[in-house]
């Protein structure tokens, strides 16, 4: 499938149509240090014009909302969800998932504990309600921050996910992009759009597969790279060449 024939629907339904982006390896490229990923070029102008004219754009991200916000500060008009829903700003409005709140301390005690006795090397990315531990820069180190999170995750009741080059660990909340993606596109009945290119992003592109199945519009953009599990390509409507081929499909959108 084409790029101009797989957007006609969402140009022809613009006022209907949910888009919804990944940011780390979509919108914006991977880097050594998580604080200076920022979006390609244009992208985050081009989003905030687009949501003059889209049902509804969204970034769902495992970044913290205020770390999203610094790229699409109010008034965007941009739908912002971060740490896999935890955290939101929709429509002006900011929210925190009802259960998250008494996790915050948990966090901050376990990212103590991690730098006092994690592997040495280890990078750790205090999220607020989540925790990053990062191997990127030490990839040998990769059998032992796993091993640590998944011991770290059973007494204080956190669960552990796999990321790129690092592992994430999340209050035991049922809440993912495939459950943030099912709750937009219920506000909408057009069709529905999704990039994104990582493990994390498996839940959303399940999601799609459901709206197919029952009728609805959908396409599944798979962000190519090294990184990018061979599984995950098998979902794609859409295969693109990294985040640069992101930022001209948004641009093609606005077109």
């Amino acid at each position: 499938m084409g790029v101009p024939d797989a957007l006609e629907p969402f140009r022809t339904h613009a006022a209907d149509a949910l888009v919804a982006f990944d940011f780390d390896g979509t919108l914006a490229p991977i880097v050594d240090d998580p604080e200076a990923a920022a979006p390609m070029d244009g992208v985050a102008a081009a989003l905030e014009r687009l949501a003059a004219r889209f049902g509804e754009v969204a970034v769902i991200s495992g970044r913290p909302l205020a770390f999203l916000e610094r790229w699409f500060p109010e008034p965007s008009g941009v739908t912002l969800v971060g740490l896999y829903g935890l955290e939101a700003r929709r429509l002006g409005e900011r929210a925190d998932h009802p259960t998250s709140g008494v996790w915050r301390e948990t966090m901050a005690d376990v990212a103590g504990l991690a730098r006092m006795k994690g592997p040495e090397g280890m990078d750790i990315e205090l999220k607020g309600l989540s925790i990053t531990l990062h191997y990127r820069r030490r990839p040998e180190l990769e059998g032992e921050v796993i091993a640590w999170a998944e011991q770290i995750a059973g007494p204080t009741g956190l669960r552990a996910r796999p990321a790129k080059m690092s592992v994430e660990l999340h209050p035991p909340i049922d809440e993912d992009k495939g459950t943030v993606l099912q709750r937009l596109a219920g506000s909408h009945t057009g069709p529905v759009l999704f990039a994104g290119d990582d493990l994390g992003d498996v839940p959303a592109f399940q999601v799609l597969d459901e709206l197919r199945a029952a009728g609805r519009g959908v396409l599944a953009v798979v962000v190519d790279g090294p990184e990018v599990p061979g599984a995950l390509r098998d979902r794609a409507d859409l295969l693109v060449d990294g985040p640069a081929a992101v930022a001209d499909l948004v641009l093609a959108l606005g077109t």
